[in-house]
């Protein structure tokens, strides 16, 4: 029995290894902005009060494996996080500015468009 490939590998037959320098400081640079949207998640969820939605959502953030099942996490987190306090308002903007750097057309439309 074999194991299934991970979602973001791809197969292609004589083709191992090869692409530019570029495509590899891509990839590169696309993972190092998953750990650090992972981070903020983790930092998150580590602050959020004991209970049984809190260890769900602890164990959720740790399995993700790639940004958007953070992102499909979010509303959850911040709606756990919904508090007056310092910390609280600190770990929502530190995981909003990680989000729009990872997703970068996830704020409020803006009324501007590129030309």
């Amino acid at each position: 029995m074999t194991a299934a490939a991970p979602r973001h590998y791809v197969s292609v037959p004589g083709l191992h290894g090869a692409g530019l320098p570029q495509d590899r400081l891509a990839r590169i640079a696309a993972r190092q902005a998953f750990v650090d949207l992972k981070a903020s998640f983790l930092d998150a969820v580590a602050a959020l009060r004991p209970g049984r939605r809190a260890d769900w959502l602890r164990a959720q953030v740790r399995a993700a494996e790639e940004p958007v099942d953070l992102w499909l996490l979010r509303s959850a987190i911040f709606a756990e996080l919904d508090h007056p306090d310092t910390d609280s308002r600190r770990l929502r903007h530190a995981m909003r500015r990680r989000l729009d750097a990872v997703f970068l057309d996830s704020g409020p439309p803006s009324g501007f468009a590129a030309l």
